[in-house]
């Protein structure tokens, strides 16, 4: 299902001319499409039929409240990498004994609120934090559900900033480490070894390094298994790609099969932490050109959304389609798509062929992932509204910010 088809020349978000949502809302502002949200979860649970097996979303790359309350509807859990993550799934309704909890830093503020919520797991990533974690559970009088995010030392074939199962990368303990500190742990008294955990990096477009990794995290749970440490779970962790450009990724069916072909009929509870796969496809930046800047070199549409507002294409040099929301018969120009931020890296498109004219809409697409989750408020540039389209209605999921919120928390010398 395309969630955002073209009817008659104009752009629509499932039933609704995004004309009419410009219109209501504003713009600079982010469009989801809930059957898209529901379509790729429903994708990623027959993917996964007949295996015992927890979905937890990877909340950083979109943690809107209404969101991650419509997953937690559907029955998923989550993946999280801070307190603030937590506090979001838990306000969305999420449910903690369905919440993972990864990366590199965890502080003790955040382990004491993880084990008073009563979460599923912690993907541990160093020894030091082995040790913090044990003593802030014995300080609390509670046993820690752990499992070692494990570095498998494999390439993922993706963007270096988004690699993260490397030698090189922060994340994880190294694999030739991982047995004998699984050893020690396993003497710890305020630690419960649940399970093992890997993540290779993100836009993943073969699924043959992730199976890679999981070729090596298996010999390590047998391993552990003769040792008589048994594991309950295994975590692959995430990372499935999508399209942006000209990428030819795999369904979630066919990235799996050969992770489930390879588990067999093994006991394990299998965790999957899909974040840009579930929401990626699902949403779009809906910008106005305000300028068409012509000069003897290169051609530019200045529209109202910013490196602020959507950070991939300055961070990454990241691809995103960019559409007209109403299509015109002219002839397109080629054109710099950029914002009005005063960066010479803030740019949403590069060499874009658009039929446009000043005070058109056009669609940045497939922005679900990675797009409000980290935008910001460089240039005191207030953050765009968020709005959720189901069939033929729209619902504002989060209305845009107000300069004066912008400096609330500021006061000046007296």
């Amino acid at each position: 299902m395309n969630p955002f088809p073209f009817r008659d020349g104009h752009l629509y978000a499932e039933d609704v001319r995004l004309a009419e949502i410009a219109e209501k809302f504003g713009t600079p502002c982010y469009v989801y499409s809930r059957a898209s949200l529901e379509g790729t979860v429903a994708q990623f649970r027959h993917a996964l039929a007949g295996r015992d097996t927890l979905l937890c979303y990877a909340v950083k790359a979109n943690s809107n409240l209404a969101i991650l309350n419509l997953f937690a509807r559907l029955g998923i859990g989550f993946d999280i990498v801070s307190g603030g993550e937590l506090a979001r799934v838990v306000a969305a309704g999420g449910d903690s004994s369905k919440i993972v909890f990864s990366g590199v830093g965890k502080s003790e503020a955040e382990m004491r609120q993880a084990l008073d919520a009563g979460i599923f797991c912690f993907n541990v990533e160093s020894e030091s934090e082995l040790r913090r974690l044990n003593r802030v559970a014995g300080e609390l009088g509670v046993s820690a559900p752990v499992a070692l995010r494990v570095n498998p030392d494999v390439d993922p074939r993706t963007h270096p900033y988004i690699s993260t199962g490397l030698r090189s990368n922060k994340f994880g303990v190294a694999f030739d480490a991982a047995l004998e500190l699984y050893r020690r742990a396993s003497a710890v008294p305020h630690l419960r070894l649940r399970g093992i955990a890997c993540h290779i990096g993100s836009q993943l477009l073969d699924p043959a390094p992730i199976v890679e990794a999981a070729e090596k995290i298996l010999t390590l749970v047998d391993a552990l298994r003769r040792d008589g440490i048994t594991l309950n779970h295994i975590d692959l962790g995430g990372g499935l790609g999508i399209r942006y450009q000209d990428e030819n990724p795999p369904t979630a069916r066919d990235y799996l099969a050969p992770l489930v072909s390879l588990l067999g009929g093994r006991p394990e509870t299998l965790v999957f932490e899909p974040g840009r796969a579930l929401v990626g496809y699902a949403g779009l930046l809906l910008a106005r050109v305000e300028y068409l800047k012509h000069g003897a070199e290169k051609h530019f549409a200045v529209v109202d959304a910013a490196m602020n507002d959507l950070m991939r294409p300055a961070l990454y040099d990241a691809w995103h389609d960019i559409v007209p929301v109403a299509l015109r018969d002219s002839e397109p120009r080629t054109y710099e798509v950029v914002g009005p931020v005063c960066e010479s890296s803030d740019f949403l498109g590069h060499s874009r062929p658009l039929a446009i004219a000043e005070g058109d809409l056009v669609a940045v697409m497939s922005a679900g992932a990675y797009g409000m989750a980290m935008s910001s408020n460089y240039n005191s540039r207030p953050r765009a509204a968020e709005v959720m389209v189901d069939g033929d209605a729209t619902f504002l999921i989060r209305r845009r910010e107000r300069v004066e919120e912008l400096f609330a928390l500021e006061t000046v010398l007296a």
